[in-house]
């Protein structure tokens, strides 16, 4: 399979390593679009400052799961550091932290 290395735009920037791991798992750049554009789930990450984010593949027998993990940069740009391959259902970890102000925000506004 030809793999095509994704390009740096406005919205995404590819460090090597996550360029290196689209090509050892077979994921296109696309793929890994589609699942920021709708992901199943998102979790913080496991480096700090970072978010995963993950989709559904595949059916049946050979269903897993495809994560992305990135880091927002100024301007809006995610900053892709690795993507990958999950073979089965991953235990849910923690969600996207939010800060305590935005929370109890929230909850005034689903309140009233």
């Amino acid at each position: 399979m030809n793999f095509k290395s994704p390009k740096n735009t406005q919205e995404f920037v590819w460090t090597k390593h996550a360029v290196a791991k689209m090509r050892f798992y077979g994921l296109t750049q696309n793929r890994i679009k589609k699942i920021f554009r709708s992901p199943a789930r998102v979790e913080e990450g496991i480096a700090p400052g970072t978010i995963a984010v993950m989709q559904k593949a595949g059916k049946g027998k050979r269903s897993g799961e495809v994560w992305a993990m990135y880091q927002g940069t100024r301007g809006g740009q995610k900053k892709v550091v690795t993507a990958w391959r999950y073979p089965c259902a991953s235990p849910v970890r923690g969600g996207v932290p939010v800060p305590p102000e935005i929370s109890a925000e929230l909850g005034l506004v689903l309140k009233s």
